[in-house]
């Protein structure tokens, strides 16, 4: 009691304080009497709550209007823009076809729909379709340099197949069974090069550009009578002249000042004549560039055509 004594008065003189100080500013209190009433918890009715489900939807004020947006947002809307293309995209339009002139990234479009690139390996003008079971050339980009379509199962070159190439220098068509050439396929490349037809079934061989520098064609089936007279006159360039192991029974003369390398070897060629390498007429004349010729495996001695060979820096490798 005594310690509850003690505290007493000086509860009583802060209820004091706080008074006099309400009383000096009225407007910040209420009555007391009211004050009283709302901290009565019996005042309260805890039934009478607000149900929440009950609030109208509008409980942001009666300004804001739900009609007032300026666009309806539909998902079926939505997804029947989705992929459109605008009046500044390019479609693709008509079947795919063998257009020879086409251009993009990958080339023309073959027959089968697909690009020549993806069929192949492009990189940069060479085109390599090389053991692809290839029946046939496909359509090439048209900046083609070099093609290689080595080991397939081509029988049947068309003079279609190299058409508007301008740019092409080199075709490597070894080891397939090419048996037909249409006559001017090759008329067309003015800067065709190298020309690699081994190990086919040709007996006829069509003329060839002037620019050639390089032909290989060993291994075929090519006959004398299958050759262009004089078809390689006038390859001022030619160096290399692969005709091993086919059926020729003489040398397709005359041949250029320029060939280094003359294969002939595995033929039937019996004779020789004094032209065939050297100028009759011209006993000075000597023919430098050529110093690898070979005849062996021909029904020919060598020994018996001393003349055709004496402007020759070596003498050809054959039977004595």
């Amino acid at each position: 009691m005594l310690e509850l004594g003690v505290y007493l008065p000086s509860s009583m003189m802060a209820v004091a304080l706080v008074l006099v100080v309400l009383s000096a500013y009225p407007g910040l209190t209420a009555p007391l009497q009211d004050l009283d009433d709302a901290l009565d918890p019996g005042n309260y009715d805890l039934n009478n709550v607000t149900n929440l489900e009950s609030l109208e939807p509008n409980i942001y004020g009666d300004n804001y209007d739900y009609d007032d947006l300026d666009q309806e947002i539909e998902v079926g809307t939505v997804a029947a823009n989705v992929g459109q293309p605008d009046s500044q995209t390019t479609t693709m339009e008509g079947p795919l076809t063998m257009d020879f002139k086409g251009s993009g990234l990958f080339g023309p479009q073959t027959s089968l729909g697909m690009p020549t690139c993806l069929l192949c390996v492009c990189i940069g003008g060479s085109v390599y379709c090389d053991d692809t079971g290839l029946e046939q050339i496909p359509p090439l980009p048209k900046d083609t340099t070099h093609f290689y379509g080595r080991f397939n199962m081509i029988r049947h070159i068309k003079n279609t197949d190299f058409i508007n190439l301008s740019k092409l220098q080199s075709i490597d068509l070894t080891g397939n069974q090419i048996s037909e050439m249409d006559e001017d396929v090759f008329r067309s490349l003015q800067q065709l090069q190298d020309l690699l037809l081994a190990d086919n079934n040709l007996q006829f061989l069509p003329e060839l550009p002037v620019t050639m520098k390089h032909v290989d064609l060993r291994n075929n089936r090519l006959i004398s009578r299958g050759i262009h007279s004089e078809i390689f006159k006038d390859m001022s360039q030619l160096e290399f002249l692969y005709l091993s192991n086919n059926y020729l029974d003489y040398i397709p003369t005359p041949l250029p000042l320029s060939l280094r390398v003359l294969h002939l070897q595995g033929n039937k060629i019996q004779y020789l004549h004094e032209d065939t390498f050297c100028d009759r007429h011209d006993r000075n004349f000597i023919r430098h560039n050529l110093e690898d010729i070979r005849l062996d495996d021909n029904p020919l001695n060598i020994h018996q055509f001393p003349q055709a060979y004496v402007c020759l820096p070596r003498l050809p490798v054959g039977r004595p």
